[in-house]
C-alpha cells in the first residue's frame, strides 16, 4: 500500500493523474491493435492540469449538461473523458471516422471537431454505442 501511495504522490507532483476506463472504453481499447492502445494510453496518461487549463487541438474541452467533458487525439483514435477528483475518467473511444460518419449520416452543417462534440444528436449515438455494446 505504501508503493501505491509513493506512486500517487509521484504522479501529483508531475502534476499527472490516474486514468479509468469505464467498460465501453476499455472494450473499444481492447479491440485496437497494441501499437494504437500504447498511443492512446500514453497520450491520455501524460495529460497534464495545464493542457487542461487551456485546450488546443490537441486537447479539446466542451460542456453537456453541466459536466465537463474533454477529447484526447491519439492518432486515428479521440478519447472522451471527464476529470474525477485526481483521476481522469475515459467515457468513450471512437476512431475518426465514426465521427466523420456521424457527421455525415446526420447532415450536420460543421466540420470541426469541436461543434460536433457539443450537439446532442452526437451524445445520443454515443449512448447508442454503449446499448449495442454487448457486456
Amino acid at each position: 500500500m505504501e508503493s501505491e501511495n509513493a506512486q500517487t504522490l509521484s504522479r501529483r507532483a508531475r502534476g499527472l493523474y490516474q486514468v479509468t476506463f469505464s467498460d465501453h472504453s476499455m472494450r473499444e481499447l481492447n479491440k485496437l491493435p497494441v501499437e494504437n492502445q500504447l498511443d492512446l494510453v500514453d497520450k491520455i496518461s501524460n495529460v497534464t492540469p495545464a493542457q487542461l487549463s487551456e485546450p488546443d487541438e490537441a486537447i479539446g474541452r466542451f460542456h453537456r449538461e453541466g459536466i465537463t467533458y474533454y477529447r484526447v487525439r491519439a492518432g486515428d483514435f479521440r478519447c472522451y473523458f471527464e476529470i474525477k477528483g485526481d483521476t481522469l475518467y475515459a467515457h468513450y473511444i471512437l476512431h475518426k471516422n465514426s465521427l466523420t460518419d456521424f457527421i455525415y449520416r446526420n447532415k450536420l452543417p460543421v466540420t470541426t471537431e469541436t461543434m460536433v462534440e457539443q450537439h446532442k444528436s452526437f451524445w445520443k449515438y454515443l449512448e447508442t454505442l454503449k446499448k449495442n455494446d454487448p457486456s
